[in-house]
């Protein structure tokens, strides 16, 4: 049976380039980046050249750049270094990534203040909510750039604006915007951005903080020099050579495949609820990431239509990988209205270069033959 990838918002495949330019880390050359002999000295060469790239191609400085090894440890680190002492409040929406709503649940423990910002039907933030949340010890607004499991687009660079005119910092999770869209630190105004390899065809255990120039980063593992004394351990340089290719080629591609995912996500949208019944797309129409389509259905459980799914060769999901093994009821879709019944039918479908129109149609006929069929049940 020919297999059908529909979940690229979990992970993408690794590009055939990224491996490529993995394997120069592991042809015996190269040495450990911190060692001043020959081997050394071209693997630092090779991981400065790297980060000069990526910094580059996400409108940022290097010396912003920390290679870390992947998002979750990013947006962990972020949220505690920016977590200050003195002005101990803290505000995240209501439909961030796990890796934020934990961490900051870690320091509600700690006797911090979290508020969580509530979102609209879509899952925008506005900013009027925030600005009326702030407070004088409010240390850190934290909003992602657009959501892992609908796909909306958040109005980062308003938001942190309003944080900024109020002297809080600002953090964006753009886990699953870098690679997708079109993402400059500099324009987005904000002092720390979050990102992934695995999310644009990258490998996987690999992904970078930037931290605007001058502000003071806190280390959170220590016992090194590397990543000019905030991220201790040898670093990985196989996968941010691969990030960094993958990286490269995904924005080159960006236009082109842009259009070509809208394509394939506009015949989702709008052919879904016309076959199915009372199927409900969830996120923003418009606003929203180029190949997500997020849905939920009356009266079928998601994991059976996922399971369904799977024997018949599509793999899909409900939402958040990091999440998936629990099967909870979807916090992003109880912050836009949804009772937990309809939420567990959830499925999110996330589209990459590869899919195709004749891919699609068929997805869409078999959906609504298994729909039809649980609804009988």
């Amino acid at each position: 049976m020919t297999r059908i990838y529909l979940d690229h918002a979990a992970t993408t495949p690794l590009r055939p380039e990224a491996l490529e330019a993995m394997k120069i880390a592991w042809d015996g050359t190269c040495g450990n980046p911190s060692s001043i002999h020959r081997e050394g000295q071209k693997a630092r060469k090779l991981l400065e050249e790297a980060r000069d790239r990526i910094s580059a191609n996400l409108d940022a400085f290097s010396e912003e750049l920390y290679f870390c090894s992947g998002g979750t440890e990013a947006n962990n680190w972020a949220i505690r270094a920016f977590s200050s002492l003195e002005k101990r409040h803290i505000i995240v929406s209501s439909i961030e990534h796990p890796s934020v709503l934990r961490t900051c649940e870690g320091l509600e423990k700690e006797g911090y203040r979290i508020t969580y910002l509530p979102v609209d039907e879509y899952g925008f933030v506005s900013p009027e909510s925030l600005e009326n949340a702030l407070s004088p010890d409010t240390s850190l607004v934290s909003v992602m750039l657009a959501n892992n499991e609908i796909g909306t687009i958040e109005p980062v660079k308003e938001l942190a604006e309003v944080a900024h005119k109020h002297g809080a910092f600002f953090h964006t999770d753009a886990v699953q915007a870098v690679g997708s869209i079109p993402v400059s630190f500099r324009d987005l105004g904000v002092d720390a951005l979050s990102f992934s390899g695995h999310k644009f065809g990258g490998p996987t255990g690999i992904g970078g903080l930037i931290v605007k120039r001058g502000l003071d980063l806190s280390p959170m593992i220590l016992g090194g020099e590397q990543e000019s004394r905030h991220r201790a351990g040898t670093e990985n340089l196989a996968g941010i050579l691969g990030m960094e290719k993958a990286l490269s080629l995904a924005l080159q591609e960006l236009p082109e495949k842009t259009f070509s995912l809208k394509a394939l996500r506009n015949t989702l949208i709008h052919n879904i609820p016309e076959s199915i019944p009372d199927a409900r797309l969830c996120g923003h129409p418009e606003k929203r990431l180029p190949g997500n389509a997020h849905f939920v259905f009356s009266r079928i459980s998601g994991e059976e239509l996922l399971l369904y799914l799977n024997v018949d060769g599509f793999a899909c999901s409900s939402g958040s990988a990091c999440t998936s093994s629990h099967q909870e009821t979807s916090h992003v879709l109880k912050a836009i209205g949804l009772d937990s019944e309809t939420a567990r039918s959830a499925l999110r479908i996330s589209l990459g270069s590869e899919n195709t129109e004749e891919e699609i149609r068929s997805f869409i006929s078999d959906l609504k033959k298994r729909v039809e069929e649980l609804r009988k049940r």
